[in-house]
């Protein structure tokens, strides 16, 4: 790497972690809509008849190994924390899907009780065994539909399917050695549904990845002389969305997927996410074609794209905000969820709506109060534009804000290791899009972060 990309980095890292302004949390009439049901059904209809190409962005590459952290623990240490999650396990292995494609033999053994616990974990977890922990999350089967068991890729691809009357694209970011084992599940889709299905993937991009740095700063080698690496963050996937050609470009994340028995308000709400989108995007074309005072007033108490503050603006400096990329984004009610939520933020003067996580705020400043008073969560469910509305490339990099970064600290290889992740894909890479936040059903988010969700009713058959 370029030593400027070194002195960039080492500079950042050595700096304070860019501090955010909270202005407030967005609340209902506050930044966030809230719809009817009558209107919910008639976006989603709308957009479901719809003819504008589509596609769904998912992130895919990361390992399900943390799934099974308490199995690992288990194994290392047991104790009564560990123990009891594993006794659970136990109890409900035949809840789990993957529990099918085990051996029969394995299977009775498991029923009777009959199988050593290290042995049964051991054959869960390691290669030499069924080697679940070392498969990406995407390809772990999640759910069991009659006979057909199914991971997540398959299923945000049957999902996806139903939300317009078009067939629509679906791009996944992957870990390339499992390029082929994906494509094998995605022709059995396939082969089981009758459709062919357009699928393209990519890889995050390693020149996009961090250096590492010691406590002393020291930028870190391994033993062939290259510096170590750490992936950026899902912000270095910018570079893969700015290559999906569609007009509407969905995201979700690979772990949020629901049985197809629990999937309908999950697809309504991406249909009226939709439907939303044109309706704003519609708007904001007229208003653009015929700007009033009383017309921006009358779309901006609609949507709440906009601080009030932007209402002292002159007309070219709002027309030329309503030429920003637009996204639609859904908020669920916060229930204590780990993650980023919805805020207005200021900087440099101007107050913008932004998805904000909780690493980006000092933990000792007063913006924890404000930052704990947030009353949704961000479920990574939004719609954002691709295109501009004549068709052409928008670049996206002048939409981002490079000073939104992260500092992080790990440990690898039992060293404390330093590096800068890149701004969030959906937070500074994105900080001056207009964005819509729209209040949307808890039932749509049902994230697998441990193997033991897999036991909540949105993941079992009935």
């Amino acid at each position: 790497m370029l030593k400027t990309t070194i002195e960039l980095q080492l500079e950042r890292l050595r700096a304070p972690q860019p501090s955010l302004n909270l202005v407030s949390a967005c609340r209902i009439q506050e930044g966030i809509i809230a719809l009817s049901d009558d209107k919910i059904v008639e976006l989603a209809q709308s957009f479901y008849r719809s003819n504008k190409k589509i596609s769904f962005f998912i992130p895919a590459s990361g390992s399900g190994s943390r799934m099974f952290h308490f199995l690992f623990e288990f194994l290392e240490a047991p104790n009564e924390s560990n123990s009891g999650y594993v006794e659970r396990f136990l109890t409900h292995i035949e809840d789990f899907a993957f529990f099918h494609q085990f051996p029969l033999a394995i299977q009775k053994a498991l029923r009777d009780r009959s199988m050593d616990l290290d042995a049964f974990v051991s054959f869960i977890l390691n290669n030499k065994g069924y080697g679940l922990a070392h498969l990406p999350k995407g390809l772990i089967p999640f759910h069991k539909n009659g006979p057909f068991l199914l991971c997540p890729i398959q299923e945000h691809v049957v999902q996806g399917q139903l939300i317009n009357q078009n067939s629509c694209s679906f791009h996944f970011t992957i870990q390339p050695k499992f390029q082929e084992y994906i494509q094998r599940q995605l022709e059995f889709l396939e082969g089981m549904t009758s459709r062919k299905f357009e699928v393209d993937f990519s890889v995050q991009n390693s020149a996009t990845n961090a250096i590492a740095f010691d406590e002393n700063f020291q930028p870190i080698t391994n033993p062939e002389g290259d510096y170590l690496t750490r992936p950026a963050g899902h912000g270095a996937l910018l570079e893969n969305f700015k290559s999906v050609d569609s007009d509407l470009i969905f995201i979700k994340n690979i772990d949020n997927i629901q049985h197809f028995n629990h999937s309908s308000t999950s697809i309504q709400t991406q249909q009226m996410l939709g439907g939303l989108f044109l309706e704003v995007q519609g708007e904001i074309t007229n208003l653009v074609t015929n700007f009033s005072d009383e017309g921006w007033s009358h779309f901006n108490k609609n949507y709440q794209l906009f601080h009030e503050s932007v209402n002292e603006l002159s007309n070219s400096d709002k027309l030329e905000l309503l030429h920003r990329p637009l996204r639609i984004c859904g908020m669920v009610q916060n229930e204590g969820q780990p993650g980023g939520g919805p805020f207005w933020v200021e900087n440099n003067g101007e107050v913008t709506k932004q998805i904000v996580e909780k690493a980006q705020i000092n933990p000792k400043s007063d913006q924890v109060r404000v930052m704990i008073q947030s009353s949704h969560f961000n479920p990574v469910i939004m719609v954002c534009q691709g295109r501009n509305v004549d068709g052409t490339s928008i670049d996206l990099d002048v939409f981002k804000d490079e000073n939104a970064y992260f500092k992080v600290s790990k440990s690898h290889k039992g060293q404390s290791i330093n590096f800068v992740e890149l701004p969030g894909l959906w937070n500074g890479s994105m900080a001056k899009w207009n964005t819509v936040f729209v209040e949307i059903p808890s039932e749509t988010f049902s994230p697998v972060k441990s193997i033991l969700d897999l036991l909540d009713k949105a993941h079992q058959p009935t």
